[in-house]
């Protein structure tokens, strides 16, 4: 089943902001992803994994290391209810199970687990399927991320003990000690840092009980209304991808949803897109996996596609993309 979680512009906006310093124009990282300069303005709009992961794909083809900035730029201020909830948590301990439960409101493509042996505790991210090619880059920002998650609820810099990453060292490696201030390891099992046992117990300075409980009903409702609207929208794609060649339309979508036109057209509405955004993103996703097939004439994915016209596929991927389909293929 083809499946895309939803989460926040956060990351969106930060690679923007970054990069905005360089002169690049926002137009050229948004490229492919479906994301318009409108959308950015609305505080509470939800974009799927898969736009997220265009963008920072757009920014890597640019700055290969721009992973480690984007984490050290991602406070716990970032997330909302769920950041208000760790601050008044009673200590560091707490504050992290509380994360766990919630990877949702987190916005992580990666499964978060606390390993503790009894002296140290791994923070660990793993199981992430989602675009081989950012591999590194969804570690670094990953982990840097949680690092500085970590430092914002103490009010100062967790002590770590060691670092370790799935992937290969890369060419900018010297750049994760100023990261992480310990020994870095690579070719690992996952993705984690380490730290002694014991900061789990120390207490957080913002600590308030009485807001940490309000915070955390208000993430536990905002959880289940996150998830449900990501089952809802998995379905939507799943639905759409078993007919990119014969695309049933708003109408004929909104009746497979068992639905009319104008509620599916609302509730794709507030999740920040549309019917023709999300058809253009499955399309765009099949497109590429089938460019990789060097056998398969460019008109016979048209067709796949439900593209009356080769011309008309070519203009459309030149759109997403920023380059032609036989350019990309090459």
């Amino acid at each position: 089943m083809l499946h895309s979680h939803l989460t926040t512009l956060n990351a969106v906006s930060l690679i923007l902001n970054v990069f905005q310093a360089d002169g690049c124009e926002a137009s050229a990282l948004l490229a492919g992803s479906g994301i318009g300069p409108a959308d950015l303005g609305h505080a509470d709009a939800r974009i799927t994994t898969q736009q997220e992961l265009q963008v920072c794909a757009n920014a890597v083809a640019r700055r290969e290391d721009i992973g480690l900035e984007l984490g050290r730029r991602m406070h716990v201020s970032c997330y909302g209810m769920l950041g208000y909830a760790l601050l008044s948590s009673a200590t560091l301990g707490d504050a992290l199970h509380l994360a766990l439960q919630y990877p949702a409101l987190l916005g992580t493509v990666f499964k978060l687990r606390l390993l503790d042996d009894g002296q140290r505790v791994w923070f660990s991210a793993s199981d992430c399927h989602d675009s081989p090619a950012l591999t590194a880059f969804n570690a670094e920002f990953c982990l840097v991320s949680l690092k500085v998650i970590c430092d914002d609820l103490l009010g100062r810099p967790l002590p770590l003990l060691g670092a370790r990453f799935e992937h290969a060292r890369p060419s900018y490696h010297a750049l994760y000690a100023d990261a992480f201030q310990c020994p870095v390891g690579f070719d690992a099992e996952d993705n984690a840092f380490a730290f002694e046992r014991r900061w789990l117990d120390m207490p957080l300075p913002l600590a308030d009980p009485i807001t940490h409980k309000a915070m955390s009903e208000r993430c536990r409702r905002l959880n289940l209304e996150f998830t449900g609207r990501q089952a809802w929208l998995g379905r939507i794609r799943q639905l759409l991808a078993q007919q990119l060649d014969a695309a049933p339309g708003l109408e004929g979508l909104a009746r497979q949803m068992n639905c009319s036109s104008r509620t599916l057209r609302r509730h794709l509405q507030a999740l920040g897109s549309s019917y023709q955004q999300l058809l253009d993103e499955l399309r765009f996703e099949r497109a590429k996996q089938l460019l990789a097939d060097e056998q398969m004439p460019i008109y016979r994915i048209a067709e796949a596609l439900g593209f009356s016209e080769t011309a008309s596929f070519r203009h459309a991927f030149q759109r997403w993309s920023g380059v032609a389909p036989s350019h990309f293929r090459g």
